[in-house]
């Protein structure tokens, strides 16, 4: 595992980082997926929520003949580590009802780490920041209405910058 960033490059372990966390579905009841993820970020991952942004519809990237996603950013604070952290997400997202697909195909849930801290981190299945977020209007909105300051570690760009370069086509905001 190589750790590198722009104040720590190691996890201090039992230090408490905030990370942010981005949440999707487009299965089933969507905004009740999203929810019950909330409720097992706490339960089973040991997260303590500290902002939740608005509700946002979002067009499908990627392979778009699927349904519209509800997407929403969380800010959290965690003592785990990424690795740990992505394996409970990964929990959080069986317990919700998270099957296999394919990739950018349909889901009842999807929870991406966005940032941790000013990490970056890079392993066989974890990218910190997430490779794509500066891409995607669908994680910039509801991310910029919680962290607009949030630095992207290896760009040095905020989240507000990145979001407005990018605009929010596709994006609808449907409620705090």
């Amino acid at each position: 595992m190589r750790l590198c960033g722009s104040r720590n490059n190691k996890k201090q372990p039992g230090k408490v980082t905030t990370a942010y966390l981005g949440l999707g579905s487009n299965l089933g009841d969507r905004e009740a997926n999203i929810n019950w993820a909330l409720v097992e970020l706490v339960r089973t991952a040991g997260c303590s929520l500290i902002k939740v942004s608005s509700l946002y519809e979002t067009k499908p990237v990627g392979i778009t003949e699927q349904p519209d996603f509800y997407n929403v950013a969380v800010a959290i604070q965690t003592d785990l580590a990424p690795k740990e952290l992505l394996r409970r997400l990964k929990e959080v997202e069986r317990k919700v009802g998270r099957e296999k697909t394919f990739k950018w195909g349909p889901r009842v849930i999807d929870i991406d780490i966005l940032l941790y801290d000013e990490m970056s981190v890079t392993e066989d299945n974890l990218e910190i920041p997430h490779p794509e977020m500066q891409h995607r209007a669908f994680v910039l909105a509801p991310l910029s209405e919680i962290a607009p300051s949030a630095k992207h570690s290896a760009t040095g760009r905020t989240v507000r910058q990145m979001s407005e370069e990018i605009g929010s086509e596709g994006v609808s905001k449907l409620s705090r």
